[in-house]
């Protein structure tokens, strides 16, 4: 029970009723202010309970609390600011970013099947990129391909035909650093394989989707590494056990194989130098370099996987199409520029149906000088035909079947007429090649050209079957394009060429071909001595000073260096420097000498 409260002193009632008295002269004297009328001027006090008051529950006098400082007073809500003269207040919103709006929601973190592919790429990055391209670059991108993938099927993503067309492509591009020795097509190769796998994680199927998307993995290195921390966090708090247990197990495989590896190594020789051309050489002093390749696995799998779980929509960007044109004031323009065009070719076709002597009386140009004039600019003027196609669909007429039908005639004509163009361009870049030679400018700008022709045959596709998959052929063309350029062997190609014309004409740029890489060997081989002596110095020095593990070394360079292995150089360099650029020895000419001593530090001593 509950101890009942004391009464107030001066109070009497041992029976405890409930009619007690109050204090003499409570509230007896007259105009007095009792409790529940306040003073004029006094401020009110909070009511307090009179000391004979009864309790609710036992009927018993409850004892008035003792006095106190009164409680401090709890602020008063903030005020909300004056309505808007327009309406309602309403607290600002800040709207998301247009890139926001295409972002989907952060995914699960990464499992552990992504984690272990995404430190495979980095384990082999640092090991095998260090010392050069070749074969190395293939077998990265293997285990990095495989942590998009399963990061893709974790996210509920399905393989689709266009996503298998660019990942293919894009693994297809890393053979060419395998194959060839040549750097440029390896450097367009290796550009074009990201651009390639972008897209294949993005899926992008617009114009903004195919161009932004071809280098959007690159948004995804900063969330593609929180994303893989938030996933090592959550395993390592599941797993405590295991990852001390996985960490024991690799020390005690790893303690075995060097053990046991090198006293295999100490027991025979064939297998020590097996051993040594497998296992990358890894020493302290790269270590700054190897960490770099390894954060740079580490960072590039981790995007790649992060974007195959959840890609940026770069398909939602959309171009608003431009005010439509009346028919006449866009169609007029090109209607006089399809006249230009076929006014050009008609001369054309005159020239390449034998009428050039005409042409040369009236211009004095023999063939190689006509042909170098009008390359670059045909080739330019078939680049600003692109240009013109797409500025002229953003204003073309839509509005009824009738413009549709213009737009079609005026369009494909001025794009089968720039065919014409590019053949004609590619007809003097042959007449060009043929009195002085290819090098590798002229082929790059030629399969340039080619591949213009190309494009201009996929806009005439898409008037007639839709341009709705226009910009994924034109991504595939490209990608396509650089493959093939890299697997014929430019620089074999040229030293082909060149090598065809020495035996047609007697006549052959040495110090040109001395600079090829080792992708020319096999065509300059056939060159008779002095010549092919000269050609190959500068490929066998380069080639015995290398010490390139396997997996950097291109397939081309293996194979040039078994042909000089059996046929090595033999002339001497003061046999060299007396060839001219023909080819051909010449007799002293002024300076020659001083020209030799000046030079001879470009020569190697074999």
């Amino acid at each position: 029970m509950s101890e009942e409260p004391s009464e107030p002193s001066g109070v009497s009632d041992p029976s405890g009723a409930s009619g007690a008295s109050t204090p003499s002269g409570a509230a007896e004297t007259a105009g007095a202010p009792t409790a529940a009328e306040p003073s004029a001027d006094r401020a009110p006090t909070p009511r307090q309970p009179s000391p004979d008051a009864a309790s609710p529950t036992t009927g018993a006098p409850v004892a008035a609390p003792v006095a106190s400082s009164p409680r401090p007073q709890a602020p008063p809500p903030r005020q909300a600011p004056p309505p808007h003269p327009g309406g309602p207040w309403q607290p600002p919103v800040k709207r998301p970013s247009a890139t926001a709006k295409l972002r989907p929601a952060a995914p699960p973190p990464a499992p552990p099947a992504v984690l272990a592919a995404v430190l495979a790429t980095a384990v082999l990055s640092a090991l095998l990129l260090g010392d050069g391209l070749g074969v190395n670059l293939l077998i990265v991108a293997v285990p990095a391909a495989l942590a998009a993938a399963f990061a893709a099927r974790e996210a509920g993503r399905r393989l689709r035909p266009w996503t298998a067309t660019w990942a293919v492509g894009g693994l297809a591009l890393l053979a060419v650093p395998a194959l060839r020795d040549a750097g440029w097509p390896t450097f367009l190769a290796v550009v074009s394989a990201f651009a390639l796998g972008s897209l294949a994680l993005h899926g992008s199927r617009s114009w903004p989707g195919v161009l932004i998307g071809s280098v959007g993995l690159l948004d995804s290195i900063g969330p593609g590494v929180r994303w893989g921390w938030r996933g090592v966090r959550e395993r390592a708090d599941d797993s405590r056990g295991r990852w001390a247990t996985g960490i024991r197990t690799t020390a005690v495989a790893l303690a075995l194989l060097v053990v046991f590896g090198t006293l295999f190594a100490s027991a025979d020789a064939a297998f020590a130098d097996l051993l040594g051309r497998l296992i990358p050489d890894v020493s302290i002093v790269d270590g700054p370099w190897r960490t770099f390749l390894f954060l740079v696995g580490l960072v590039g799998a981790l995007a790649a996987a992060r974007t195959a779980a959840a890609p940026v929509r770069w398909d939602g960007l959309t171009v608003k199409p431009g005010k439509p044109r009346a028919r006449m004031e866009w169609a007029l323009p090109l209607i006089v520029l399809n006249l230009l065009f076929a006014a050009f070719i008609t001369l054309q076709l005159v020239v390449l149906l034998g009428g050039y002597e005409k042409v040369r009386e009236a211009t004095g140009l023999d063939h190689a000088q006509y042909a170098r004039q009008g390359f670059w600019q045909l080739l330019w003027a078939t680049l600003l035909t692109l240009l013109v196609i797409a500025l002229a669909l953003r204003w073309a007429p839509r509005g009824s079947a009738r413009d549709r039908t213009l737009v079609r005639a005026v369009l494909g004509t001025l794009c089968v007429l720039t065919l014409v163009v590019v053949a004609s361009a590619l007809r003097r870049m042959d007449l060009y090649v043929d009195e002085y030679g290819l090098t590798r400018l002229r082929i790059s700008v030629a399969a340039m050209e080619l591949w213009l022709g190309i494009v201009f045959v996929l806009i005439l596709a898409a008037g007639v079957f839709g341009a709705r998959f226009l910009p994924r052929a034109i991504a595939v063309s490209a990608g396509a394009a650089v493959l093939a350029f890299g697997l014929i062997s430019p620089d074999a190609v040229v030293a082909e060429q060149n090598v065809r014309r020495f035996e047609d004409r007697g006549s052959i740029d040495l110090a040109y071909l001395r600079d090829l890489s080792a992708d020319a060997v096999p065509a300059l081989d056939r060159l008779p001595e002095p010549q092919r002596s000269c050609a190959l110095r500068t490929v066998q020095r380069e080639l015995r000073g290398s010490d390139s593990p396997w997996y950097a070394t291109s397939w081309g360079e293996a194979r040039a260096a078994e042909i000089l292995r059996e046929r090595p150089v033999t002339v001497d360099r003061g046999t060299c420097y007396g060839l001219g650029t023909d080819g051909v020895r010449e007799g002293e000419r002024e300076g020659e000498q001083d020209g030799y001593e000046r030079d001879r530090e470009e020569y190697d001593p074999y």
